[in-house]
Formats: structure tokens, C-alpha cells, sequence
């Protein structure tokens, strides 16, 4: 009896505790959303992959289809155009948004909250928006074209300017969050010292900074690598990858070497992103508990120098979209200037009509409506579940994923994956639901990274507690996560719906008559040559992304009025 009792406890330690039924759920809902990352983005690159090893047979061909690509100079080339581009727009909007997002940050210039609407007009509106009133302003019959000197906007020039446009407020975001946290110590001791302001910049500020530059260059340069929009409208014979990727599938119905450009495409894009997580886990905290915020100081020859330099690159982001708007207004340009809305019927041009219009709204709201819940469920079930560490792992690993496979190299995907007989997911393929799925799919990454950071603040001593009490995650959920995290859900919901609303690479192969978008209507018009047409549809997609956004600011304030009061003393 002894020998028993000495044996029981070892042995009781050795029991596993037994899941709860709560566990058991959310390991299953866990495991649903799982799959969906599975069936929206790992099996369709598997079928990308796969399509470029094999010939217009099915057969496999190993590397034959990469040796054929690289040995031809025109296709070949393209990689290199795209490499220069997107290392030289980095190069240019990286430094114009850190001196914009200085100004904003660390000087006291006037007008400030101006500055910051400008700035995110770009984001309002598709990347062919650009594009577009670079033809108006810089064509062939533009207002301005003596500007370029005899050189042409149709190629490099063009790419360069339209690219640094639309990707400008993605880097001045990241690099305004990176200047708005610091220690203003740091910078009393650099005064106490006498160090001049030159040497405080380059020891205190760039280096507090640095990881946040780093990772809005690498964005940048994922962003314009991957693009299809801007280099499609103002390109010329300049050929991208992106653009090379369209050519071979809708042009020459190649789809084996579109998917090789896809592959070769999506390489840099993941080496990129995977050394941006390596240098971000190396940034370390730069405020502590004892940290004075710093407050910028008077200064007038910097104040004005910045409020000169703001209102130039304003004035360039104004003068853009001024142009677009301009022509979507004009009767016959350059002939007839005089102003009407005939370009807004859209139901005489080549693109979809009003009805792509309205389908592209259908799709945003279901896209931000099901995103959201998929992606904050999910998040929640990831930051908040008990145990399963390796299955976690494994889930937050994928839901990574797709912030690293650029747009077109997902949309081909799904023709290769969506569009065989014999997937039982087929019947998608063509409808509004492959649209919502591939949108949301795309966009994943960021949404899911916001949910996990608001998740995040919030104490485990709530699921604590209510284990303890008995109560069903669900009801914890429902009753206190959602509320409490319900302006992270907002912000969820309205991303979704803007680049929705503006996305063209990722929808461009899987729309059908049906399902025309807008963003893809401006596309065919622009094709068709009808310019005034493609303008108004981008113009109008820019008013509705406005509108939300409004919307979005004036319902945050008046929940955070009403439900959210707690958060203030």
C-alpha cells in the first residue's frame, strides 16, 4: 500500500488534462478558418507552381519552361526593368516621405492636419488613376508635355512618376508611426552636450527610426515590383513583369509561361518580406516606462522650409487627382474643353457599364463584411486559445502568407486552381463569391496583424476569469472582446472595403460578364482608348472610397462616444 501511495502522485502528473468542450470548438473554428487559408492561398500557388514545370499538354517538363524564359532577352529583360524601377521609386519616396512625415511630426508647421488629408488621397483611388492623368498632363496631346523635353511619358519616366504616387501614403504612414515614437530625453541630453542639430540627426533621430525606414522601403519596393496598374496605363513598350503576366495570359493564352513570369514575379516579392520580418524582430523598444514625449519646438527657417516642401508634394498629389477629375468632365479632349457629365454614362462604353460600377460596391461590402469576421474570429481564436501551440504556429504562419504573393501572381493562381473540373470548389469559379474570397485572401495579412495588436491589449485575465465562472468563450467573446475591440474591427472593415473597391491585379483573370468590377472597367476603357470614360469610372470610385471614409470617421467618433467612454479618465 506503501509502494502505492508513493506511486500515485508521479503518476497523476502524468496525466494530460482533459480539453473542455469550449477547447474542442475552438480548435475546430480554428481549424475551419485554417482551411480557408488553405483552399484561398496555399493550394492555388501549389497549382501555379506546378502549371510552370509542365507543357501545353500537362506534361511534365521540369525547369524547361524557366530556361526558355531566361534564355529569351525580351522577357528576361523585363525583370531587370522591373528590379530599376522598383529600386528607383523606393529611392525617391522613401526620402520624400520621411522629410513629409518629419515635417509632420517633428516640426511645428502650420497646417498640419491639411497635409495629412492630401496625403491620403492616393489611397482612395486605383493605381490606373495615375497613370491616366499622367496622359492628360504629359501625352502625346497633354498640357505640360514640353516639360519632358522631347522625351516621352509612355515608358520608364511615366512608371516612375505614377508609381511614387499611389505608393507615396503607404511608406508615409510607416514612417509617421516610426517618428511619432521617441524619447525626448535623448534629445535634451544631445542640447546639454552642445551636439550640433546635424550630428542629433544622424545619432539620435535616424538611428531611433531606422527599423521603421526599413520596412517602408521594402514595402515600397514590394508594392512597385508587383504593381500591374501603373506600368498597364503609361508603360508603353516598357515591359514589366506584371504587365508580362497579363500579355502571356490574355494576349497569347501562355498560360504555362505566365505562370513562369508568376513564379519569377513572386521570388523577390518573398525574399523581401521575409528579410523585412527578420529586421523588424531585431527592433527593440524605444520608449520606456520613464520616457518624456517629446514636444517639437518653434523653429522658423525649419518650419518654413518644411511648410515649402509639404506644400510642393500637396500640390503634385493635388494637381493628379485635379487632372483625373478634369478630364472626366471634359467633352472631347483637347478640342472641346468645355465641361459635361457625359463621360459618366458609362452604359455607351466598352467597360461594364453602370453595372460594374455597382458590382464593384457589392463586393467591397461583402468582402469587408465576411473579411472582417473571418479575420477577427480568427485572430481571436489564435491570441486567445489555450494550448495547441504548434497548430497556432502553424495557422499564424499562413495567415502571413499573403502580405508576400503580389496580386496577379494570386489571381492567375486561381484560374489554375478554381477553373479545373475536377476541384470540387469549381462552381465558384466565375462568381461574385471567387471575387470576395480572392479580395479577402489578399488582404489578409494586414487585417489579421491590426485584430492580433488590439487583441493583444487586452488583459488574458478576462478568459481567466471567465473559465473560472464557466462561461462559454462565446459569450466572453460576444459580451466583452467584441465590444472592447470593436474600433480595431471598424478599421478592419473599412480597409477591406477601400482596397476592395481599388484592387485590379488580384480580380483581373477571375471576373466573368457577370461580375465586371470597376476597377477592371477602367482597364478595358483605357484598352479601348477611351480615356474620358476610364477617367470618370476612377473618379467615381474615388468618390464612393471618400464617402466610406467619411462615414468610417463620423461612426468611430460617435461609438467611441457612446460605447467606448471607459476609455477615457
Amino acid at each position: 500500500m506503501a509502494g502505492h501511495a508513493n506511486v500515485a502522485p508521479s503518476a497523476a502528473v502524468l496525466v494530460k488534462p482533459r480539453l473542455s468542450r469550449d477547447d474542442w470548438i475552438m480548435r475546430g473554428c480554428m481549424s475551419v478558418i485554417a482551411v480557408f487559408l488553405l483552399v484561398s492561398v496555399v493550394l492555388p500557388l501549389y497549382s501555379m507552381m506546378s502549371k510552370s514545370m509542365e507543357n501545353g499538354d500537362g506534361e511534365f517538363i521540369g525547369l524547361a519552361n524557366f530556361y526558355e524564359y531566361f534564355s529569351t532577352p525580351s522577357l528576361f529583360l523585363s525583370g531587370i526593368n522591373s528590379l530599376a524601377i522598383s529600386l528607383l521609386v523606393t529611392a525617391i519616396v522613401l526620402v520624400t516621405a520621411f522629410v513629409y512625415g518629419y515635417a509632420l511630426t517633428r516640426t511645428c508647421m502650420p497646417f498640419k492636419w491639411f497635409f495629412r488629408l492630401v496625403a491620403i488621397i492616393p489611397l482612395l483611388t486605383p493605381s490606373l488613376l495615375s497613370g491616366i492623368s499622367l496622359v492628360y498632363w504629359f501625352g502625346n496631346q497633354g498640357v505640360a508635355n514640353w516639360m519632358l523635353m522631347g522625351e516621352s511619358i509612355y515608358g520608364p519616366i511615366g512608371i516612375v512618376i505614377g508609381s511614387s504616387y499611389w505608393v507615396f501614403p503607404h511608406a508615409l504612414m510607416i514612417v509617421i508611426t516610426a517618428l511619432s515614437i521617441t524619447d525626448a530625453r535623448l534629445y535634451e541630453a544631445a542640447a546639454a552636450l552642445r551636439t550640433s542639430p546635424v550630428r542629433t540627426f544622424f545619432t539620435v533621430t535616424l538611428p531611433g527610426c531606422k527599423y521603421g525606414l526599413i520596412s517602408a522601403g521594402f514595402v515600397i519596393f514590394i508594392l512597385v515590383f508587383t504593381d500591374f496598374g501603373v506600368p498597364k496605363v503609361i508603360g508603353g513598350n516598357f515591359n514589366m513583369l506584371a504587365t508580362d503576366i497579363y500579355k502571356q495570359v490574355i494576349g497569347q493564352q501562355n498560360f504555362q509561361m505566365g505562370a513562369v513570369v508568376s513564379v519569377v514575379l513572386l521570388v523577390p516579392a518573398v525574399i523581401a518580406f521575409a528579410v523585412d520580418r527578420q529586421v523588424q524582430k531585431k527592433q527593440v523598444a524605444l520608449l520606456s516606462a520613464r520616457a518624456v514625449p517629446l514636444e517639437p519646438k518653434p523653429n522658423r527657417r525649419v518650419d518654413t522650409a518644411m511648410l515649402v516642401f509639404c506644400s510642393i508634394v500637396a500640390a503634385l498629389i493635388l494637381l493628379m487627382i485635379g487632372m483625373a477629375q478634369f478630364a472626366a468632365l471634359v467633352k472631347f479632349w483637347p478640342y472641346n474643353l468645355n465641361l459635361t457629365l457625359h463621360n459618366y454614362n458609362f452604359d455607351i462604353a466598352n467597360g461594364g457599364g453602370w453595372d460594374a460600377y455597382f458590382n464593384s460596391i457589392r463586393m467591397a461590402l461583402y468582402t469587408a463584411f465576411f473579411g472582417t469576421v473571418v479575420v477577427f474570429f480568427g485572430a481571436y481564436l489564435l491570441e486567445k486559445g489555450r494550448g495547441f501551440n504548434v497548430g497556432r504556429s502553424v495557422f499564424h504562419g499562413v495567415a502571413m502568407l499573403p502580405l508576400a504573393v503580389p496580386g496577379m501572381v494570386l489571381g492567375l493562381s486561381y484560374i489554375f486552381f478554381f477553373n479545373n473540373p475536377s476541384n470540387p470548389f469549381n462552381f465558384l469559379y466565375g462568381s461574385m463569391a471567387i471575387l470576395v474570397i480572392s479580395t479577402i485572401a489578399h488582404f489578409y495579412t494586414v487585417s489579421h496583424l491590426t485584430a492580433v495588436t488590439a487583441l493583444k491589449q487586452m488583459d488574458a485575465e478576462f478568459e481567466s476569469v471567465a473559465a473560472s465562472l464557466k462561461t462559454p468563450f462565446y459569450k466572453t467573446f460576444f459580451k466583452v472582446t467584441v465590444p472592447v475591440c470593436l474600433p480595431a474591427t471598424m478599421d478592419i472593415f473599412i480597409y477591406l472595403f477601400l482596397n476592395a473597391m481599388t484592387t485590379v491585379s488580384a480580380v483581373v483573370f477571375i471576373y466573368s460578364t457577370d461580375t465586371q468590377l470597376a476597377s477592371v472597367a477602367v482597364l478595358n476603357m483605357d484598352d479601348q482608348g477611351e480615356l474620358a470614360f476610364a477617367a470618370a469610372m476612377a473618379m467615381m470610385i474615388a468618390y464612393t472610397c471618400a464617402g466610406a471614409r467619411i462615414f468610417h470617421m463620423l461612426l468611430t467618433r460617435g461609438i467611441m462616444r457612446s460605447s467606448q467612454a471607459w476609455r477615457s479618465r
